[in-house]
């Protein structure tokens, strides 16, 4: 038998207003998927403005928007990203997911794609 270690660490910047909500749901993630993954919840920017800031000071492999943002600020935190961490992995939380819905769906959406983005990463190894 074979005891295979999680993939990364993965260093994780969100965008959210919430900084709180974005920490405690990222933390409920973290928890449920550790035995595949390790992530670490780096920081969060609290608005658009503040993400030029954190990716320099952080350098994250990862960098998720909440559903608090339209598709197209979410593109435009995302080009921003990308403008300083080329080959950061990204992704965008839907609009409305949160309000529609509550935290367990962001958590359970999260954990559904969160493999789906860092197996990408592990084929290209």
């Amino acid at each position: 038998m074979t005891i295979s270690k999680p993939l990364g660490p993965f260093r994780l910047v969100t965008v959210n207003t919430a900084p709180e909500r974005a920490k405690r749901l990222i933390g409920r993630v973290v928890e449920d998927l550790k035995e595949s993954y390790t992530i670490i919840h780096a920081g969060n920017a609290d608005s658009m403005q503040a993400v030029r800031g954190i990716i320099q000071k952080e350098k994250p492999e990862l960098l998720f928007t909440a559903s608090m943002w339209t598709p197209e600020q979410a593109q435009s935190i995302i080009a921003e990203a990308k403008s300083i961490v080329p080959n950061i992995k990204t992704h965008s939380i839907p609009q409305g997911l949160q309000v529609e819905k509550g935290p367990d769906a962001v958590v359970e959406y999260l954990k559904d794609n969160i493999p789906l983005l860092l197996e990408h990463t592990r084929s290209k190894l």
